[in-house]
């Protein structure tokens, strides 16, 4: 059952994260001060969580609540750690394949992701703990519930996530427009991981960097880029269709 993703007063999040709760976002009303916001903030500071200030009127459309000025999104599912999943995995014998998002904003691309992902047999996603999209009742919706099936990891940054990946025995590969092969020239047989990029940037330069590959899908008409949760689909059934 989906526990409750919205949570709001400020005293309230700061007894959630002290407690233990797995909070997603925390939006907080601009220019409000005092002690008990300044404790928040350092909180938030302190444990890494993600967070951004906004007028009130979102925190308005949020809740109906008396919010304070703090509202916080809950995640209704429990994180995984990166470490223990890819050793899991590899222990377990299959050819691992990974999906590493890097700050995907749209709820609902996010949320088909992860339905696409669990239908051809991806072993764990991994987000950055900052900049990405929540997972909230629009995740879960678009998901079709494969958000509850699918592990999911936080890390500091994406590139913490193709390090670990690149240490383990594991390739990565970029899916990007500025590659020079197409996906069907790259090898997918082999222990990988696939990175998508966000809606409006793409995957940061300082991650293509330390890929391992990169490779595009062929446009052929005149929009120059196909939605994330699109592309995501075309690159992971490609993965099926070499290791069948």
């Amino acid at each position: 059952m989906e526990k409750a993703t919205t949570i709001f007063g400020i005293r309230a999040i700061i007894e959630a994260i002290k407690a233990g709760e797995t909070v997603d976002k925390v939006f907080m009303q601009k220019g409000l001060y005092g002690e008990l916001f300044k404790e928040l903030e350092h909180l938030l500071r302190s444990e890494g969580i993600n967070s951004s200030y906004v007028p009130v009127e979102k925190l308005n459309r949020l809740t109906r609540g008396n919010h304070q000025g703090a509202v916080a999104q809950i995640s209704p599912i429990e994180f995984h750690n990166i470490d223990d999943l890819v050793m899991q995995v590899i222990e377990s014998g299959k050819t691992p394949l990974f999906l590493l998002l890097d700050q995907l904003s749209d709820v609902r691309n996010f949320g088909a992701i992860v339905r696409t992902a669990e239908c051809t047999g991806v072993n764990g996603i991994i987000i950055q703990k900052k900049g990405g999209a929540p997972i909230n009742g629009d995740t879960i919706k678009t998901s079709a519930g494969a958000i509850f099936k699918m592990p999911i990891c936080k890390v500091d940054h994406i590139k913490d996530a193709v390090f670990h990946m690149q240490a383990s025995g594991i390739k990565v590969i970029a899916a990007t427009e500025k590659a020079k092969d197409f996906v069907y020239e790259v090898s997918f047989k082999e222990p990988c991981a696939i990175i998508m990029g966000s809606e409006g940037r793409g995957i940061n330069p300082s991650v293509l960097k330390v890929v391992d590959n990169q490779a595009k899908l062929p446009i052929l008409g005149e929009i120059e880029s196909l939605n994330v949760s699109v592309a995501c689909g075309a690159f992971l059934y490609e993965a099926v269709r070499q290791r069948s």
